[in-house]
């Protein structure tokens, strides 16, 4: 894609995750609010899919192959952004995932591990590669997807998901604690259970008329694009957001 000029006054969003599930819903959402969006994740060819979805809605895209657990990736991520495209307004942390084998009695060593990297580490690498840059300017929104297990613990979920989603909601909490007073903004997006790729980890299928009644992509794309334009004067920290429906409730 091309490159352009990061004076240009752009608006830049910057989702990881950005393939499938929320992080792509995200960013179809933010490109349809304005924001030229830089899309990170794994495998090229969804990333391109949604650019090129966007990209014939009039928005303007741009995909970066990353792996949120390299350190140094992220890093240069954020250095390539901003040379090519601009300064980062918004930064959402959508990569993440879960294992099927994940109660007590089957998770593995590996299994947890991979599951701290990827959901924990992994939304603290981008944070801290992006933070002097924000801090520097006064200026930046930080929204981290967690879970309604992040609040309230599911066995549905294991220990490894129940712990890190925790975790994120403390991390992300922790950063208004100390960057609100430089004019940076975080919030925690805790999701029920939404109708996303990573329901095909279930160890048990989700049946399709259950999942018709689930949160769907869209309704959080449409939550992290309503955060993402709040006046800077207001910090959304935290949003629990369900189905009508929740079968956590039985």
């Amino acid at each position: 894609m091309e490159e352009m000029n990061p004076a240009s006054g752009e608006r830049i969003a910057w989702v990881t995750g950005a393939g499938t599930g929320i992080g792509k819903a995200a960013a179809l959402a933010l490109a349809s609010a304005g924001y030229t969006v830089a899309l990170a994740g794994r495998r090229i060819e969804p990333l391109q899919a949604v650019a090129q979805r966007i990209e014939f809605a009039g928005g303007k895209a741009h995909v970066f192959a990353l792996d949120v657990t390299d350190a140094p990736a992220v890093a240069g991520t954020v250095e390539d952004i901003e040379r090519r495209i601009g300064e980062i307004h918004v930064l959402v942390n959508s990569a993440g995932m879960n294992v099927t084998e994940r109660s007590w009695s089957q998770v593995s060593v590996e299994s947890w591990s991979r599951l701290v990297d990827v959901n924990l580490t992994g939304t603290f690498l981008c944070i801290h590669a992006v933070l002097p840059l924000m801090r520097s300017r006064r200026r930046g929104v930080v929204i981290n997807i967690a879970s309604w297990a992040g609040r309230h613990a599911s066995s549905l979920v294991g220990p490894g998901y129940n712990a890190t989603k925790h975790a994120v909601v403390a991390l992300t909490h922790s950063f208004n604690m100390e960057e609100g007073r430089n004019g940076l903004r975080a919030c925690v997006l805790m999701p029920g259970e939404t109708d996303t790729p990573i329901l095909d980890m279930r160890p048990v299928p989700v049946p399709a008329d259950e999942r018709a009644r689930m949160l769907q992509e869209e309704d959080l794309g449409r939550t992290i694009a309503f955060v993402a334009d709040m006046p800077e004067r207001v910090c959304v920290n935290e949003i629990l957001i369900s189905p009508t429906h929740n079968r956590v409730f039985g």
